[in-house]
């Protein structure tokens, strides 16, 4: 289990820099635990202070009960990878295992474990230097496992793996919490997150913005969706014109099917009986987990990307357009 009470860590210089703003959560044995947030919202340096390599301004943090310096033997409590490039590039795949063995009495066979387990049989013989990023991966996620830890630390494990890794990284993380333990790993590819955890703790500015089970923050984030087909393209256009409205977006998939957002399908359901309108499919649509993570971080943001003109104009009326195949 990890622990965070008050953590906050400031960066020297005039104004001082908080990159994390008196933060507290736990990551619960048994799930598979998501971390998120933009980029500078401070998921990095947590972690780093979750791994004792960087020292909080203020709060504390635990790993199974203590602080991760104050175990006798952390690899055995906490495996963790937060930087797959920090190897030693000269070194073969296992001589960098067996050293790392080394410091905690872990067996050699243990090693051969872990090599065989991600994947690196036919390559852990060769310098590191050469490996490609998936590999380094593997490589690092072999590391966090060498001393069979109770808590796993994954900090964007699936970058630079083939479909087959990520897939392979998915089924780890799902089997580490099987068996009752802490995993606890960050990642950009929302799909895979959504995949993958069932808990998600999000982060932004140095805060937490939000700490629930994947389907709590699905069901709660995302707006109303639904997907309509109608008898024609025709219909399409009548339906879009008597549900047109403020917060209401329509958009023209096809010819005679559209996806409606904000509204309930039982008032698109009544709209369409007053106006006479066959409805073949009415069928509400859950918000995807990107949708619900823009939705959350959208004002937590440090940069943001421009877009064309007119990218958040009320677009109602041209999907009654589209619909009529105009």
């Amino acid at each position: 289990m990890i622990e965070a009470h008050g953590l906050v860590k400031v960066y020297g210089g005039q104004p001082k820099k908080y990159a994390v703003q008196g933060i507290s959560f736990t990551v619960q044995p048994g799930k598979v635990t998501g971390f998120l947030g933009p980029n500078g919202a401070g998921k990095s340096t947590t972690m780093r202070m979750i791994m004792g390599l960087d020292a909080p301004t203020a709060g504390r943090v635990t790993v199974n009960g203590r602080p991760y310096a104050a175990h006798k033997a952390p690899l055995g409590q906490v495996g963790a990878l937060l930087d797959a490039k920090a190897v030693h590039t000269s070194r073969s795949a296992l001589n960098h295992l067996r050293a790392l063995a080394a410091t905690h009495g872990i067996p050699r066979r243990r090693v051969r474990e872990v090599i065989e387990l991600t994947g690196l049989g036919a390559v852990a013989n060769k310098r590191v230097g050469g490996f490609s990023l998936g590999m380094g991966q593997r490589l690092g996620i072999a590391a966090a496992l060498l001393g069979d830890p109770q808590t796993v630390i994954l900090d964007e494990p699936v970058n630079g793996l083939d479909p087959e890794g990520v897939l392979w990284v998915r089924n780890l993380a799902r089997s580490l919490a099987a068996e009752g333990r802490t995993v606890f790993l960050s990642s950009h590819l929302m799909s895979e997150m959504a995949r993958t955890a069932d808990h998600l703790i999000v982060i932004g500015r140095g805060r937490i913005i939000a700490d629930a089970s994947m389907q709590e923050i699905l069901d709660g984030r995302g707006r109303v969706r639904t997907r309509v087909r109608t008898d024609g393209a025709g219909d399409a256009h009548l339906l879009a014109g008597a549900l047109a409205g403020p917060g209401v977006s329509i958009e023209a998939r096809e010819p005679g099917l559209l996806e409606v957002s904000g509204v309930e399908p039982r008032v698109i359901a009544r709209a369409a009986l007053e106006h006479r309108v066959l409805v073949c499919e009415l069928t509400p649509l859950q918000a995807s987990l990107e949708e619900a993570y823009l939705d959350l971080t959208r004002d937590e943001v440090e940069y943001h990307s421009g877009g064309p003109a007119g990218t958040h104009e009320d677009r109602s009326d041209i999907a009654a357009d589209a619909a009529a195949g105009k």
